[in-house]
């Protein structure tokens, strides 16, 4: 009875090691995995999320000031038309 104890004990210990072990393959994997994928983007052309937010501000800018431009030059031709008149 002892001598199966013992068995399931060392058991209980080589499977809590193995599990131990597979943990820290798993973060390891996870962390080449994420260094591989840094290194590709950044050699790759993409901007950051900072940047990308900040242009689409400017753009957005842009458009809003082409919009009140394009009415007030609407409202100045009308009123050239009316002095032509």
């Amino acid at each position: 009875m002892q001598t199966q104890n013992r068995i399931l004990d060392d058991l209980a210990r080589v499977a809590s090691s193995a599990m131990g072990a597979a943990s820290g393959v798993r973060s390891e994997v996870e962390a080449r995995v994420r260094e591989q994928f840094e290194r590709i983007l950044n050699q790759m052309d993409i901007v950051s999320r900072e940047e990308f937010e900040a242009m689409k501000a400017v753009a957005v800018a842009a458009r809003e000031e082409s919009e009140d431009l394009k009415t007030k030059l609407e409202a100045l031709e009308e009123r050239l038309a009316k002095l032509e008149k």
